[in-house]
Formats: structure tokens, C-alpha cells, sequence
């Protein structure tokens, strides 16, 4: 009996090793088709919510580099507004979404602090576009990362990731204030809510492909 669901399996394009229960995306039975990968990477400055958007909207086990804080960076990390922050990225966070059945998009987010900004370069490339995300507490935080991908050309989008007690502001009022061009989305939504994460990555999709040249 077992050698017939095999060769069954194998028949029909599946895995005779996969469980029945892991409910298949079609492109992964139909060798015919193969789905259109994308890298988006995600940036900001230092505890903004970059790993907590990875990690609530990554379909797998998101891959994290956080190492806990140490006294050596009280002089440079500034914990004013993220108090109960006890870990940061030291290299990237690493997840995936599947968004239809022929588009899986690969998230990378970068590490916030200025003395890791020498790895950017090598998590950029081959992205088609970056979400930035803003803290109205500390806009001037996320600059560099507006900066970065102004001065390279890539795509990007600002999301204002909104943290509770912190003052709500519409989306244009953040546009001005980061005297963001008018072409380019900004938005309101929560890292933590999938939902929210998932609509800001649509947002970036096809921010990407509006401007880049066929």
C-alpha cells in the first residue's frame, strides 16, 4: 500500500514525504509553474518594529539575529522611547509571504544602528523595493534609511509604525514633516497586526512596479 501512494504521489507531482495536511499552494504541485520571487527589505532606525513586522507576518519560522543589550551600548542606543527593548538585530531578520499562488516575497530587515549600516549594501541588492518604517517620536530616526534608498533609487514606501500612547498623525502631516515626494505612499499601520503588514507590503508591490521601468 505504501509503495501505491507513492508512485502516486510521485505521479501527480508531489512529494510522497510532504503530510496531506500541510495544504499545497498549487505552484507546488504543478512543476509547470513556478512562482515570481521577490525581495523586499525592511529598514528604519533603532527598535522601530522592523523584527516585529517580520516576525507577524512571515508564513515560516522567521530567521532573527537579535543578541541581548549590553551596557556597552547605553551610549549609543537610546532606549527613551522603547524602555522595555532588552535585544536588537545584529545582522537581519529573514521571513516569507506567500501573496497569491505565483508570488512569494522575501523579507530582509536590516539592522538599525549607524555602527551596522556597512552591511546594507549586501541586503539591498537584488530588492525591488524597501519599506521604511517612522516612529512620530523620533522621526529624524529614520533619515539615513530615506536617505540610503533615495541616493541608490530604490523603491520605497514610509510607514508610520503606530506604537500605543504615542500621538496619531494623519499620513500627510508625516509626508511633510519628512518632506517625502508626493509620488511616494506613506501609511498608518501596527507591526504586530498581520492584516496591517500585509496591506503596507501590497502598498510597496505596486509602488515598485509603477515606477520601475520595464
Amino acid at each position: 500500500m505504501d509503495s501505491v501512494v507513492s508512485e502516486t504521489a510521485v505521479s501527480l507531482g508531489v512529494s510522497p514525504f510532504v503530510e496531506p495536511a500541510e495544504d499545497l499552494k498549487s505552484w507546488q504541485t504543478d512543476r509547470t509553474r513556478a512562482p515570481v520571487a521577490t525581495k523586499i527589505v525592511v529598514a528604519g532606525g533603532f527598535g522601530v518594529g522592523k523584527t516585529t513586522l517580520v516576525t507577524a507576518v512571515s508564513e515560516i519560522t522567521p530567521l532573527q539575529t537579535e543578541a541581548l543589550m549590553t551596557e556597552a551600548s547605553e551610549e549609543t542606543d537610546d532606549l527613551t522611547s522603547t524602555p522595555g527593548k532588552l535585544t536588537t538585530t545584529v545582522a537581519m531578520d529573514f521571513g516569507r509571504l506567500t501573496l497569491d499562488d505565483d508570488l512569494v516575497l522575501y523579507l530582509f530587515g536590516t539592522p538599525g544602528q549607524q555602527r551596522f549600516w556597512f552591511m546594507w549594501d549586501d541586503l539591498v541588492r537584488g530588492a525591488i523595493g524597501a519599506v521604511v518604517l517612522a516612529d512620530t517620536r523620533r522621526l529624524k530616526d529614520c533619515f539615513p534609511a530615506l536617505d540610503y534608498f533615495e541616493s541608490c533609487g530604490l523603491p520605497y514606501v514610509v510607514a508610520v509604525n503606530h506604537f500605543d500612547g504615542s500621538e496619531r498623525f494623519e499620513p500627510e502631516d508625516v509626508r511633510e514633516a519628512l518632506t517625502i515626494p508626493t509620488h511616494i505612499p506613506v501609511m498608518i499601520m501596527d507591526a504586530r497586526r498581520r492584516i496591517s503588514v500585509i496591506e503596507t507590503l501590497l502598498s510597496l508591490v505596486g509602488h515598485a512596479l509603477d515606477v520601475t521601468p520595464e
